[in-house]
């Protein structure tokens, strides 16, 4: 497969890849993400960026040192979050002149063939203007990601890359790809660098492996990547922690590689 000809790509980046271990948001590793998808724009590529962490930046600004359990306190969490979050990504893209916009969604709305069609339309607007729209699951309302084990951004990156017919989509984690076990529990895991198939073997050992931040983990990735490929959309997991391999991918440099798991069209 040739990356370097995707035009159209959603990037997914989960809350272990752009905050720290506090739940605070990592400012560092923002910038070199924004820095880097910039120039990705600016090479002639349409971004889209799903982004977490609106509800652990809103635990901080509130002042909630434990993680709320109850889901008005989450939802408030998610109403100071999301502004701040966006906030921080215009300041970021905007010091490389690339203008961001904001797009929340709910589950209703993704599944009514009419609110389908307008949601595509503001994207394809928004990348015909050159903006880089920054999408989030409107938790304030919709709860799905805010009760455990429901909902998460994995699936709802997978379905905007189906409604945008995405040429790749890629989900930048705190791993570098599917392992045969789990590598956070076992130092020996080797890295599947691509997947034919999504079967039950493959179904097995994603299941367990789960990131200490987000709501979302290996399994929820595997389902992700049926409703990408199954869209002949190529789906791809990298490590978030270096955005810089973001280069060597539209170089073609990081397929087969140790570093990132391919999951190939059926």
């Amino acid at each position: 497969m040739n990356i370097s000809d995707t035009k159209r790509i959603v990037v997914k980046v989960g809350t272990s890849t752009i905050a720290y271990n506090t739940g605070n948001l990592n400012i560092r590793a923002m910038r070199r993400l924004t820095r880097i998808l910039s120039d990705v724009k600016n090479s002639g590529k349409e971004i889209i960026l799903v982004s977490s962490g609106a509800v652990g930046l809103g635990r901080g600004l509130l002042g909630i040192k434990e993680k709320p359990v109850d889901i008005p306190t989450k939802q408030a969490c998610a109403s100071v979050g999301q502004c701040e979050l966006m906030h921080i990504y215009d300041d970021m893209f905007g010091k490389y002149s690339v203008t961001v916009g904001q797009i929340l969604l709910t589950r209703n709305v993704l599944t009514r063939s009419e609110s389908i069609e307008n949601v595509k339309n503001a994207f394809n607007r928004l990348l015909e203007l050159g903006v880089i729209p920054i999408v989030n699951e409107n938790d304030t309302v919709a709860v799905d990601e805010l009760i455990p084990g429901y909902g998460e951004n994995d699936t709802l990156a997978a379905i905007v890359a189906k409604i945008v017919e995405a040429d790749l989509f890629v989900i930048m984690s705190d791993i570098n790809g599917l392992y045969d076990s789990d590598p956070h529990t076992n130092p020996n895991a080797k890295i599947i660098p691509i997947v034919e198939d999504i079967d039950e073997h493959i179904e097995e050992i994603a299941s367990g492996a789960k990131s200490s931040l987000g709501t979302g983990g290996m399994a929820t990735k595997i389902n992700a990547a049926k409703i990408s490929t199954s869209s002949n959309i190529p789906m791809l997991i990298m490590n978030g922690s270096d955005p810089e391999e973001l280069y060597n991918l539209f170089d073609n440099k990081l397929i087969g590689t140790n570093n990132c798991t391919l999951f190939k069209c059926k």
